[in-house]
Parts: structure tokens; C-alpha cells; sequence
């Protein structure tokens, strides 16, 4: 249970989903070889940048005679003013009512009247939003998505329309399920001072203040073509967007973006453990969140070996702690563990484990120190290491087959302060991963002064994992 809330790190909205788990939004791009030998980037984006400020980029792919049309702006939960949690997301669901053109709710039925799908999602350090459609519907697409860039406007009684609907999806995403308020209050307790600890959604208190100004004022401060990355996937050619995107962004004016705050996390000390009681719990969960490094913030040279141990730890059937804790052992019913490198500021590894009936959390918790002690002390193997980096090589292989992965990876890159050649490289570097460099970022991450521990448990001391007392 706890494994569903640890890997969401991007708020969805509606049903479909584009923002997958941690180790598969920055999806690498593929390599492949031509005849004269040079290896060539599957996605090969093309890029360019408008007067305006806003950056375009391009990933052709003419395996279906449709285009992918997404806007993502560099700002998200952690540029929310203090007292105003779940601004971001706010804004995001209110960018679908009206602007100066579009009546309240026409955005969504044009999209729909041209047979596209739609969605948007908010992250701690991006928001964004699609359209997929047939490629001759891209310019209807441009043109709506550019209007509500420029021209939004909310009615008060739309905003507290929608402000109770943010609040339901609180309810329905976090106050049910137990799971996921532990979930967030061990975020809370891990990041001391970033902004991270806050959750994208909001807590409910401010939440229930957010006004019509408070999301103006973020429309005003943060929704600019300067502010933004244009990402255009599918049949399309650059001479084509680069004309669409002159004629419908292209007029709207830079805005006065405020430079971000950066807070730095003092040291990790001391090792916290936060535990959960509930009586809707049927079933313990433990786990286990170590601060990490990102690509950008801290020891950043470990960050392709994390995500190579991340592999080979805990993210299958096949993973060590699976084959140990499940398979030999028989203590749990699922074990695993997950790692992000695609932040702006710092990251987090983490493990998790359901015991089976009859088994402790308590046992559960020991088995899993003495692995990971053993991991530590000992190491891992080379031939796992060898094996993890080809399962993620073979991942960038299969990426190229789906328009929106290239997208996605390349958006999510440019929204860091990375690079699109970033997700070009990602196989190559990949590749060159030592054992070495696996064994010393465990060393470097999995230490307990580092990480909160996380305990699911039922409220009553009578419902154990021995069996179901309220059945009686």
C-alpha cells in the first residue's frame, strides 16, 4: 500500500496518465546506429526559441497521423507563497474555465468537438498540459492553448465552484486512505526545510482560503511565454510549428519572471521514524525514505549509479529485495523500492514492504536492515549491476515506439534546468556505470541518519497481520 503513494511525483488530473512513475518520466531516448556508423538519437529533437522567450521543441514521429501539443511552464508547488499550498494546482484546474474568447468549460469541449484527448498535471517544480489530436487539428490546438496563456479570466463564483472540487480530490486522494497520509507526513518529515515537504495537492487549512486573487496572482507572476517550453510530438516537420508557433505565441508578451527561491536542507542528523495508526488499516506497510541527490542538488555524481542500484534493488519481481523478502524468506507480499533524478532540488530513495499474515513488522523491519546492511558492507555484484543497466537500456530502447515518451523526457529535462542532449546521453551514461560506483552510492544514501522511517498500522492493537478481527 505504501508503494502506491511513494511513487506519484506529479499531481494527474483526470484519468489519463502521461506522468508515469519516478524511474519512468525521465523515459531515456534510445541510440541508434546508421550505416556509417555514428549513433544517432532516436527522437532527434530539434528546437528553437521565439522572440517572446518561449522555447519550442520538436520530436517528429510519423508512425500515426497524430500530434501531441504540450505546454509546460517552470513553475509548480515550490514556488507557491507561504500560506498558500496547492496554488499551483488550483490554477491548473482553473486554466479549463474561461478566457476573453472561451465561455466556461468551451476549451474542453473544442478539444473534444475535434476528437482529442486532453489533461493537465502539476509537479513540485513544473505544470503542464496536452492535447493529443489528429496533426491537422494541431493549429485549432494552438490556437485555444495560447489563448488561455494570455487571456484567462475567472469568475468568483467559478473559483469557489472549483476550489470545492480541489478540496474533494484531497479528500478522496489523501484523507481516505491511510497509506497516503503517512505517505505525506514522512515527505514532510524528510525534507527539513524545501519546500518538497509540502504536498503538490495543498493541506486542506489553506486550501480552503485560496481566493480568485491568490490565483491571478500566480497566473501573473509565473504563466508567461518566457516562462515556458512549447513541446510539439508526432507527424509533424519544425517549418510547420515553427509557423504555428510564430502566429499564435508568438504575439503574446514576456512577463517579468521573479527568480526562484533555492532553500537548502541542512544536514540530515538524525534518523526519524514517523508511524501511522488507523482503523480503516487491514494491513501494515513499512517504509523507508533516504535523502538522495538529484541530478542537480548534492553528491550529483551518484545519480545515474542510484538509478542503476534503484534497478537492481527493488523494482520488480526479480529485484534483490523482492527475491529475498517474498520469494526465499516469505516475510512480505510485496517488496520494493523506487528513485527520481529529475528535480530541481534535492531527492529521495525509498524501500517498502507489506509483511505476509502472521509475520511482524517488527521481523519485517529486521530482515529488511540486515539486507540493506549487507548491501552496505558487502556490496552488490557486478553481474546484477550488468544486468540492471541492460533492463534500463532495453527500457530506452522500447521509449522510442511512443510519441509521448520522447516528450515527456525532454520537457521534464528542459523544466530541471537539464538539457534535451541530458536525455540524449542517458543510454551512453547508463552504459558506463561501474560496480564501484553502485556500491559507493549505497554507501553514500543508504545511511539511517538520512531517512525516515514509515509505519502503517491498524488502530487497533487486536487486528494483526495474524488475521481480520473485524470479520468476527
Amino acid at each position: 500500500m505504501i508503494a502506491r503513494s511513494l511513487k506519484g511525483h506529479a499531481l494527474q488530473c483526470g484519468a489519463a496518465v502521461l506522468i508515469a512513475a519516478p524511474l519512468a518520466a525521465p523515459l531515456p531516448l534510445a541510440h541508434a546506429q546508421t550505416r556509417d556508423g555514428v549513433h544517432k538519437g532516436v527522437f532527434n529533437p530539434k528546437t528553437f526559441t521565439l522572440e517572446n522567450g518561449l522555447q519550442v521543441v520538436i520530436t517528429t514521429n510519423r508512425r500515426a497521423p497524430v500530434a501531441l501539443h504540450m505546454l509546460w511552464y517552470k513553475t509548480g508547488a515550490i514556488d507557491e507563497p507561504a500560506g498558500k499550498s496547492g496554488i499551483a494546482h488550483f490554477l491548473e484546474h482553473l486554466l479549463f474555465k474561461s478566457t476573453r474568447t472561451l465561455k466556461v468549460g468551451e476549451f474542453s469541449r473544442i478539444v473534444s468537438a475535434n476528437g482529442g484527448r486532453e489533461n493537465a498535471f502539476t509537479s513540485w517544480d513544473y505544470t503542464g498540459y496536452y492535447q493529443f489530436v489528429a496533426k491537422d487539428r494541431l493549429p485549432r490546438m494552438m490556437e485555444i492553448e495560447a489563448d488561455r496563456m494570455a487571456n484567462l479570466v475567472l469568475a468568483n463564483q467559478e473559483v469557489l465552484r472549483e476550489r470545492q472540487v480541489i478540496l474533494e480530490e484531497r479528500r478522496s486522494r489523501i484523507e481516505t486512505r491511510p497509506e497516503s497520509i503517512l505517505w505525506e507526513q514522512a515527505r514532510r518529515a524528510l525534507f527539513l526545510n524545501h519546500r518538497y515537504g509540502r504536498p503538490i495537492i495543498g493541506w486542506m487549512h489553506e486550501m480552503e482560503k485560496l481566493s480568485r486573487q491568490d490565483a491571478l496572482d500566480f497566473y501573473k507572476r509565473y504563466y508567461g511565454p518566457n516562462n515556458a517550453v512549447l513541446v510539439v510530438a508526432g507527424d509533424v516537420n519544425v517549418d510547420e510549428v515553427r509557423r504555428l508557433a510564430e502566429k499564435y505565441y508568438g504575439p503574446i508578451k514576456r512577463i517579468a519572471v521573479p527568480p526562484r527561491k533555492v532553500l537548502r536542507e541542512p544536514p540530515q542528523r538524525v534518523e526519524r521514524r514517523v508511524v501511522y495508526r488507523d482503523a480503516r488499516v487491514r494491513r501494515p506497510s513499512f517504509g523507508r525514505l533516504y535523502y538522495a541527490p538529484s541530478y542537480n542538488v548534492g553528491a550529483t555524481q551518484y545519480a545515474y549509479a542510484l538509478q542503476v542500484l534503484t534497478r537492481l534493488l527493488g523494482s520488480s519481481s526479480t529485484s534483490l529485495l523482492y527475491q529475498k523478502l517474498v520469494v526465499r524468506q516469505k516475510l512480505a507480499t510485496s517488496a520494493g523500492g523506487g528513485y527520481s533524478a529529475t528535480r530541481r532540488g534535492p531527492s529521495h530513495f525509498y524501500i517498502f514492504a507489506s509483511p505476509q499474515l502472521g509475520v511482524s513488522i517488527e521481523k519485517l523491519e529486521k530482515a529488511i536492515d540486515v539486507e540493506i546492511a549487507r548491501i552496505v558492507e558487502e556490496g552488490v555484484r557486478k553481474a546484477d549491476v550488468e544486468a540492471a543497466k541492460r533492463q534500463l537500456q532495453d527500457l530506452a530502447i522500447f521509449a522510442r515506439d511512443s510519441i509521448r515518451s520522447g516528450a515527456n523526457a525532454i520537457a521534464t529535462s528542459l523544466m530541471i534546468g537539464r538539457t534535451a542532449n541530458d536525455v540524449e546521453e542517458w543510454p551512453t551514461r547508463i552504459g558506463k556505470i561501474t560496480v564501484e560506483q553502485v556500491n559507493s552510492a549505497a554507501r553514500h544514501v543508504l545511511q539511517r541518519q538520512k531517512s525516515v522511517t514509515a509505519v502503517l498500522l491498524p488502530l487497533r492493537a487486536d487486528i494483526t497481520t495474524k488475521g481480520e478481527a473485524s470479520q468476527k
